[in-house]
């Protein structure tokens, strides 16, 4: 999710849509958080690994 998320940043970013750009950003967070969660140990969404 992370890496999806920079490839729609730069996508975003240097094709000037603002769209892929925030979308981009988002997927980030949102990877960076779960990546987070899933170190420490706590369960995310039911479940204590993504594979």
């Amino acid at each position: 999710m992370i890496i999806l998320g920079l490839i729609l940043l730069l996508v975003g970013y240097f094709a000037g849509i603002q769209l892929l750009y925030y979308l981009g950003g988002l997927l980030v967070i949102i990877g960076v958080v779960l990546l987070i969660l899933g170190a420490i140990g706590r369960p995310v969404g039911g479940r204590k690994a993504w594979f």
